[in-house]
């Protein structure tokens, strides 16, 4: 599929308040980042999140020394909105990349660039929209997935912030994929359709992601 927002439909139940969405992300969902989705497979995260995941069965850590982190991107390039405004989408990005670094140094020093015995990090967040059912749709924007409960009698919206990555290792010397990872994760809930969305929203979502690379790293060097 050609990269671009990626739809995903809030479903409601007749009565009351009900919400349903996938825990991973489906291939419908893809963005285009990555170079070959055919070898995902479902998987869970050292923390137990369920993601979609392929490393290479050949691969052997003790070859490589050093990680390289290449810069954090967007992808799709998003355009800010009012709901999610130029500053938040550059300290999201930010914060991804000042996160990958804290938690990947635990395992190995960084290196200034690709080479022989690095591992190449190259990882995106990739843009989610919505649109509800039965109700006025949302613009689309990039990141938050509004999607959560809404109580129609009451015209109360609590609102969900949900982020998605894909991201790809590679050799250093090579330039050869050894794994990736495509993932999701839920932030704090915005009060109501008209709140802002700021980078502390979704902080924990990105700790997470960090997190849990470093522990893969440890999991599958101690194979």
């Amino acid at each position: 599929m050609k990269p671009r927002l990626l739809i995903s439909t809030l479903c409601i139940a007749s009565i009351g308040v009900a919400g349903c969405s996938s825990k991973v992300v489906q291939p419908d969902e893809y963005s285009g980042f990555l170079s070959d989705y055919s070898r995902l497979k479902e998987a869970k995260s050292p923390s137990g999140v369920e993601v979609m995941r392929w490393v290479d069965a050949d691969l052997d850590l003790d070859r490589y020394t050093s990680v390289y982190i290449e810069p954090t991107q967007f992808f799709p390039k998003p355009q800010a909105t009012g709901k999610i405004p130029d500053s938040t989408l550059q300290g999201i990005n930010n914060y991804y990349g000042q996160a990958l670094k804290r938690e990947l140094v635990k395992s190995l020093p960084l290196a200034d660039g690709s080479g022989p015995g690095v591992i190449v990090v190259r990882a995106a967040i990739t843009a989610i929209a919505s649109k509800t059912e039965s109700l006025k749709p949302y613009e689309y924007i990039p990141v938050a997935l509004v999607a959560a409960a809404v109580s129609t009698g009451a015209g109360i919206r609590d609102q969900e912030t949900t982020l998605g990555t894909e991201a790809q290792f590679l050799d250093g010397t090579t330039g050869k994929v050894i794994a990736q990872v495509v993932r999701k994760g839920t932030g704090k809930p915005l009060v109501n359709d008209s709140q802002v969305m700021k980078p502390d929203d979704v902080k924990s979502v990105i700790d997470g992601w960090a997190s849990d690379l470093h522990q893969s790293y440890v999991k599958f060097k101690n194979k």
